[in-house]
């Protein structure tokens, strides 16, 4: 009789296959390896500057700082040398930082937005500022990130911000049939309960709300596209390295998002000029900066419709919206990005940089 266990000691050209596809899931790759050094801390956050790669004659006179979300790693701007945000931003001749928000622990459960934007931000700011020796600077908030971005640039409009980037920038929650409005409406979801149990907000409670947003694509899709580039090393390891950083996940600090929740989904107090953060009113009527709002048309996470009505509440008078073909992580990490998103935001930047 056959042994139905044994090992077969040839592998079909499937087996081989699905070994490989098994081992190329489960391996996470270096990302985020662009040259740096920290230059502050405050608790878990650091600034971080990356090392200039052209010779300070050629760099622009207005320093970039970088400001990602806080539920997320900021490597995805630096995943790998020919896909990274940073690797190219510094061949352009920015003095690029990063402002690296850390992993909140139980006992910053009560960080709230507040304490981010008037201590961590504009403390790192006044950093970079004298580190660099600069009295101006531009700033690229991302997603949580812009949310930020835009308090700092309403609360703090003469403290030498000169360019503002918003990248798919959740700002305005005033449309009701956004799909994680819907689902975080009382009483679907008890903010104060989650909160009581976990302290902070799990990171895997936040990456799983956003895949269900499109669960084919994210639960099967990917893997296909996977299954079907095996063969090209090039895109396998395009794969692991979005892979590694979307598996990477981190929660966000309990007080804030309660306040996102609260002040924002539920009652849209930003974009209405309601919100106060220590008692000081967010209006960004008081924004002056040089505004760029860039959408992404195809965004499951921000929809359009969140992110365009900023440009008609500032103060500024050099404003630009500007859509782009894409989702909300493709649009500055996808195949596209390197000819399309980094060199558009570049010729707008570098022509307000000197």
């Amino acid at each position: 009789m056959a042994d139905v266990c044994a090992v077969p000691e040839q592998l079909t050209g499937v087996e081989e296959k699905l070994l490989t596809f098994t081992k190329v899931v489960n391996e996470k790759i270096k990302i985020d390896q662009t040259p740096r050094e920290v230059i502050w801390t405050l608790n878990k956050t650091r600034l971080i500057r990356y090392q200039p790669v052209l010779p300070a004659s050629q760099r622009h006179k207005v320093p970039l700082l970088l400001v990602f979300a806080l539920m997320n790693r900021p490597s995805i701007l630096d995943l790998r040398p020919e896909n990274s945000y940073v690797h190219y931003m510094l061949h352009q001749g920015y003095d690029l930082y990063l402002l690296d928000w850390g992993i909140p622990g139980p006992e910053d459960k009560d960080l709230k937005f507040d304490d981010y934007v008037l201590d961590y931000l504009t403390r790192a700011i006044r950093k970079l500022k004298s580190f660099a020796g600069v009295e101006e600077f531009s700033m690229l908030g991302w997603c949580i990130g812009a949310i930020l971005s835009t308090c700092y640039a309403a609360l703090r409009p003469d403290d030498g911000l000169r360019n503002l980037i918003l990248l798919t920038a959740p700002l305005d929650y005033s449309n009701p049939d956004m799909t994680f409005a819907k689902w975080i409406k009382e009483p679907n979801f008890n903010v104060d309960l989650v909160l009581e149990t976990f302290g902070n907000m799990p990171g895997q409670m936040m990456d799983a709300g956003a895949r269900i947003l499109k669960p084919v694509e994210n639960y099967l899709g990917n893997y296909l596209r996977l299954w079907d580039n095996l063969d090209k090393p090039a895109a396998v390891q395009a794969w692991q390295a979005m892979n590694t950083w979307v598996n990477d996940n981190i929660p966000m600090a309990g007080g804030a998002f309660r306040q996102l929740v609260t002040d924002l989904y539920r009652n849209d107090r930003l974009i209405k000029a309601e919100w106060h953060l220590r008692g000081e009113r967010v209006d960004p009527a008081n924004i002056k900066a040089n505004l760029l709002t860039v959408i992404a048309e195809a965004d499951h996470i921000t929809p359009p419709c969140m992110s365009k009505t900023i440009i008609d509440r500032v103060g500024s008078k050099d404003k630009t919206l500007h859509y782009i073909h894409g989702g909300h992580i493709g649009i500055m990490v996808g195949s596209s990005a390197n000819r399309v998103t980094w060199p558009y935001m570049n010729d707008w930047l570098a022509a307000r940089s000197e």
